[in-house]
């Protein structure tokens, strides 16, 4: 009798998510059609606005208008914010049985998605599509665009029938 071959590894896979509805039908669409064992509910605090204007303090701009602790204030009320959006998604994942993992990063969400897929070595990435024209993705740039192009894993990108 020939001995079995060992089950397939479970694979990682990674979710980013933010706050759109795009991302929570990823989500949803992850969840309901790939079943994961091993998940990873990923989004990125972008920077705040407010951490660049101290160094303008000197400028011909003038002094700051923000102080140290309404930069503390809004970075926190960020966090907070960040926080909220990967506890709503892992109660999401829990209706469906699975227990996942949530990370918050600090950066460029295209960058940072590409970044925290290489180092946490997933098997794949899942990315909800914003559907936006040709001209936002021009000036806003396209997240899952860039990620398609930039990952070192397989990327999946989740778009909303419409």
């Amino acid at each position: 009798m020939a001995a079995q071959p060992p089950p397939p590894p479970e694979q990682k896979m990674m979710v980013a998510i933010d706050e759109s509805e795009c991302s929570n039908y990823a989500l949803e669409w992850a969840l309901r059609n790939l079943a994961p064992r091993r998940l990873v509910l990923f989004t990125v605090q972008p920077f705040s606005p407010l951490n660049y204007v101290p160094a303008a303090a000197g400028s011909p701009l003038g002094p700051s208008v923000a102080s140290p602790e309404l930069i503390r204030s809004v970075n926190e009320h960020q966090r907070q914010l960040a926080q909220a959006l990967v506890d709503k998604a892992k109660a999401i994942c829990a209706e469906h049985g699975v227990d996942a993992e949530t990370i918050i990063e600090v950066g460029d969400p295209k960058e940072t998605i590409c970044e925290a897929a290489e180092k946490l070595n997933v098997d794949l990435l899942i990315l909800g599509s914003h559907s936006r024209g040709p001209i936002q993705r021009f000036f806003l740039g396209s997240v899952s665009n860039y990620c398609t192009h930039q990952a070192k894993c397989p990327v999946l990108v989740v778009k909303k029938k419409e």
